[in-house]
């Protein structure tokens, strides 16, 4: 992928990202003001489709057509269901959404489903097994996010939530729209239906969204791509030398990694959207500081949670059908959510270790809401420590690297063993950023910021540093930057 396709880079920050801002306020305020009461976007939302057309194919120009596909499937599927009714509304329905999964399964799971039958061939004598064809066949950027888009604005449509589309232009600006196009959030039309008939964008939007925007790149600049030093060389030592120490540390920093990493993205994505005037869903709400598992994907990732509750979990029964079913609901919504991230056993295997989790807090406490402060400190604990040995489930490649990163880390006996820690890894600028990311999902920085407010100093001096702020962390993103030490969203690949 062409790298300044990535938001951290200096074409997309300094050429591409004025230029379409700066043309679409412009496109927004003629039409606007040409007398049709702001009820004609036209130009300015097929501005945004090209921005967005010409973003991804610069990127990926070769699957620019899997885009386009899908986004035709999504849109003439909904034109389909919502002029049929009865039983060819429900096939119309399930021919779409089949059609969308097909494309999905065809292009990130046809290497998986080909490996089980190679294997299914062994055991049953073919040694030589057939010749794979999916090693040359690239994952489209952001299939995973375009699809589930698709799939939730023709089942509204279904469910009678929304009307069709009746502008292609419009759909196709909610469709490909390139803040949130390759790693979300998952922006339901409903949620944004309003903005590509009528759109305003005051100063104060536009002042917002580039704090926003700066805060999601130092996320991304100044702290994940920092401890992803340390997690890399972490994971890369050979499983003979991962000792507790090392098996926490590089779980630690993979854990702030991931985070800083896609709420960073979410952040920018969110910002850009109020630059041109929309208002995209929150993703994120700090969620190393929830203190059950259900309560930590309540806050994380949350435009994807709410997508498996109302797509699935719910059709599939939810909680009305029966604890034992409520049970199996919850691990096969979590499995597939785990096949969701990525076509391997390891992804299965996050999937199902976090479905188990919740089908257990659902069994033992269901409707528990208030709990004294010591057992949300024991909460606080367990659910930590279940995320952070789910994250080794995500991140080792294989199944033998997650268990014996699990050995070392409840081998707690040997946690003065420090001499495997890769030292080199811990230069003061990925100390800094280590301890920095930690501050940031406890407490301590909500409560910092709280009191300081309440201080006259803090009053004083909080208001100038919200202002002047932004400019330094801009500044050293920009001085990351020029050494190239940016890389790919974690998300992308998904």
């Amino acid at each position: 992928m062409i790298v300044w396709v990535l938001f951290p880079s200096v074409v997309f920050l300094f050429y591409f990202l004025p230029l379409t801002v700066f043309v679409s306020l412009l496109l927004q305020a003629w039409e606007t003001r040409s007398g049709v009461e702001g009820r004609n976007l036209t130009a300015s939302n097929a501005w945004l489709v090209i921005a967005s057309l010409c973003f991804y194919a610069w990127g990926e120009a070769r699957l620019l057509w899997v885009l386009i596909l899908s986004g035709s499937l999504s849109f003439f599927g909904g034109k389909a269901v919502g002029n049929r009714s009865g039983r060819r509304r429900t096939a119309a329905l399930y021919g779409f959404v089949g059609g969308e999964i097909m494309l999905l399964i065809f292009f990130k799971y046809g290497g998986l489903i080909e490996g089980i039958f190679t294997r299914i061939g062994l055991a049953l004598g073919d040694h030589a097994g057939p010749e794979s064809g999916w090693k040359g066949i690239a994952l489209p950027l952001g299939i995973s996010f375009f699809t589930f888009h698709g799939i939730s604005y023709v089942v509204d449509i279904y469910k009678g939530r929304i009307a069709p589309v009746r502008r292609p232009v419009d759909f196709a600006c909610y469709f490909s729209m390139f803040p949130q196009l390759v790693a979300g959030p998952i922006v339901r039309y409903s949620e944004v239906a309003v903005f590509f008939q009528y759109r305003v964008v005051t100063t104060e939007d536009v002042y917002w969204g580039l704090r926003r925007f700066v805060a999601g790149l130092g996320k991304k600049v100044l702290i994940a791509n920092q401890v992803s030093v340390l997690a890399d060389a972490s994971f890369a030592l050979p499983l003979a030398d991962c000792t507790a120490a090392t098996a926490w540390l590089g779980t630690l920093a993979y854990a702030l990694q991931i985070y800083f990493d896609f709420s960073g993205y979410s952040d920018m994505a969110i910002g850009m959207g109020r630059l041109f005037g929309f208002r995209f869903p929150e993703n994120f709400d700090q969620p190393y500081l929830a203190t059950t598992v259900r309560e930590f994907w309540r806050r994380w990732h949350m435009t994807l949670s709410r997508f498996f509750r109302d797509y699935l979990y719910i059709p599939l029964g939810g909680s009305r059908t029966g604890s034992v079913r409520t049970y199996v609901n919850l691990v096969v919504v979590f499995a597939l959510c785990g096949l969701w991230h990525g076509a391997s056993w390891n992804f299965l295997s996050w999937g199902l270790f976090y479905g188990v989790f919740l089908a257990v807090e659902h069994a033992v406490a269901p409707n528990v809401t208030r709990r004294p402060g010591w057992l949300q400190l024991i909460g606080h604990i367990y659910t930590l420590a279940v995320v952070l040995f789910a994250w080794v489930l995500f991140r080792c490649e294989t199944w033998e690297q997650s268990l014996a990163t699990w050995h070392a880390m409840l081998d707690l006996g040997h946690l003065s063993r420090i001499g495997a820690i890769p030292w080199n890894a811990l230069s003061p600028d990925v100390s800094i950023a280590f301890f920095a990311g930690v501050m940031m999902c406890t407490p301590i920085f909500n409560l910092a910021r709280t009191v300081s407010m309440r201080t006259p100093l803090g009053r004083l001096f909080v208001p100038w540093l919200a202002a002047v702020g932004p400019l330094a962390v801009l500044g050293l993103c920009m001085l990351c930057i020029g050494a190239g030490s940016h890389n790919p969203f974690i998300y992308y690949r998904f």
